[in-house]
């Protein structure tokens, strides 16, 4: 399952998407996952400095 944002704790800092090895995230007002390109490998869950990332069970 892909990474999933919580709106309401992202800062849209960018840090998730400098990370992501798939290029799966983009950040405009927050990140924003696109579903088809996230492999699942947790990078973006492990940087983001709010906890605002986390992975679909």
């Amino acid at each position: 399952m892909p990474a999933v944002v919580d709106k309401n704790e992202c800062t849209g800092c960018g840090v998730c998407a400098d990370v992501c090895p798939t290029e799966a995230i983009t950040v405009k007002d927050v990140a924003m996952v696109n579903a088809e390109e996230c492999t699942d490998c947790g990078a973006c869950v492990d940087e983001c400095p709010t906890g605002a990332i986390s992975l679909e069970e």
